[in-house]
């Protein structure tokens, strides 16, 4: 579908955006002008707001999630709610709720040899094709930064020097350093890229309005360090899990990269106990419990592992190594402490 197609869709969709939050995200309620639920896939709570009318600040369906920072429109919406993963699914979704004709069939035009659709799975390749490893770079000066310098089994972590950044479709595109990583399926395949755009003079997130985005399938999917076997670790954030593995440099972890997709993640065959690493919110709360169940109904035990502040980079930065290797040695099992952070049972 070409993008103004979808521009129009999710136009469309914002001029009915009360009917389209009470049909997909029917776990919310309207206050004041805004839509309240607790994520995109219309889980109960206040963190997620969608605007119902156009404002100074934006036309109504735009979205935000107050608890992970992901933002969208309706389209995001419905393809979120109802587990959509091809686009074509999502537009037809729509346009089954909008009443609307399926489109023409268009032309087909080859592709030009070497390019991608933006945001597209191939996109997403490339992009962590043409990106560098992460040893002397910005990124490693970032992670630095943030505590994080046992960077063991962080293959899925790249760098890029130029890697563009638009603010909005109406915005000039702009370049700036980005650490890429790379989402993968259970099989190892690459399925979409993650990017963080950084400041190469405060070694710091760049200052743009949305320096983390992702592109392609994440649905299911993670950005993963070491090898899937019985005992795992996951959680939200790339930052969040790496700040756990320094002081439990042994265990496999994968970060889902929202709570949304936390709660959806798929379960290597050989697991048999997971750590859910939460982040001390609303969002965090509402994730762990879903993975939880999820777990336990395949036979996986499911322990939560909680922070002291919002989340394990914050207890990291602020509490130090040695407080957050005593706060993970009591929150996991004696026999997993031995294993993976080297300390007798």
């Amino acid at each position: 579908m070409a993008r103004q197609d979808a521009s129009d869709l999710a136009h469309r969709l914002g001029r009915q955006a009360e009917a389209v939050c009470r049909h997909y995200l029917s776990s919310g309620r309207r206050k004041g002008g805004y839509w309240v639920v607790g994520d995109v896939r219309n889980t109960p709570g206040r963190s997620m707001y969608v605007r119902l009318e156009d404002t100074p600040t934006g036309p109504a369906g735009k979205w935000t999630d107050a608890a992970t920072g992901e933002h969208g429109d309706l389209l995001d919406v419905i393809r979120e709610s109802c587990s959509l993963i091809d686009f074509k699914d999502v537009t037809g979704e729509a346009r089954t709720f909008l009443s609307m004709p399926p489109p023409e069939p268009r032309p087909h035009k080859p592709q030009q040899q070497g390019l991608a659709p933006q945001g597209s799975l191939e996109a997403a390749r490339r992009l962590v094709r043409i990106s560098q490893p992460i040893f002397g770079t910005l990124v490693q000066a970032y992670l630095r930064g943030r505590g994080i310098t046992d960077l063991r089994e962080t293959g899925s972590l790249h760098f890029h020097p130029r890697c563009y950044y638009r603010p909005d479709e109406h915005s000039p595109t702009e370049t700036w350093p980005a650490m890429i990583a790379a989402v993968t399926d259970l099989q190892g395949r690459i399925t979409g890229a993650h990017r963080t755009w950084l400041d190469p003079r405060r070694h710091d997130k760049a200052p743009i309005d949305t320096p983390r985005r992702a592109m392609g399938v994440l649905l299911g999917n993670a950005v993963r360090f070491g090898t899937a076997g019985g005992v795992m670790a996951a959680g939200e954030g790339i930052e969040t899990v790496l700040s756990l593995r320094q002081v439990l440099p042994g265990m496999p972890m994968m970060a889902a990269l929202s709570a949304a997709h936390l709660a959806a993640i798929l379960f290597p065959d050989p697991l048999r106990r997971l750590y859910i690493v939460r982040d001390n919110d609303p969002a965090g709360d509402s994730a762990r419990d879903g993975l939880t169940e999820r777990a336990n109904a395949a036979g996986i035990e499911a322990i939560a592992i909680s922070p002291s502040l919002s989340d394990f980079n914050e207890d990291l930065r602020s509490l130090g190594l040695d407080a957050l290797r005593v706060q993970a040695r009591l929150q996991v099992a004696p026999q997993d402490a031995a294993r993976f952070m080297g300390l007798a049972a």
